[in-house]
């Protein structure tokens, strides 16, 4: 930088940098003000109905595929009881609390894929 520059611009180091009224560094931190770093994580109903809906195609496909050769009543059962775990586990992990949108899709999504698993058990009853 020129010498003749010194000194109109605030080192970041020393003192505060603002641009209009945000500040955007301070000589304490690397991070602009509206930058949040202390907080604490705080998950969001999609990410609860994400990991339901990812565990239940998991489960429904290990349920499909190990009782392919028994009894259609036995998969229905198995995949039933499955979808009742993972609902429960969800609503656990905060899904009562979300908005009744989600609640909706996600009971929707698990008995859906329940749907399909008996579907494809009923040739077997």
């Amino acid at each position: 930088m020129p010498e003749d520059r010194v000194g109109k611009y605030p080192d970041p180091r020393e003192e505060d940098i603002y641009a209009g009224d945000r500040r955007i560094s301070r000589p304490d931190s690397s991070l602009p003000d509206w930058e949040v770093p202390d907080t604490s994580y705080r998950p969001i109903p999609i990410v609860w109905f994400t990991g339901a809906m990812i565990i239940q195609m998991l489960a429904m496909w290990i349920v499909s595929l190990f009782f392919s050769s028994q009894n259609g009543w036995l998969t229905i059962a198995v995949a039933g009881l499955m979808t009742g775990i993972i609902g429960k586990w969800t609503w656990d992990r905060g899904m009562k609390d979300a908005a009744s949108g989600w609640k909706i899709a996600t009971i929707s999504v698990l008995l859906l894929l329940l749907a399909l698993v008996c579907l494809g058990a009923s040739t077997r009853l």
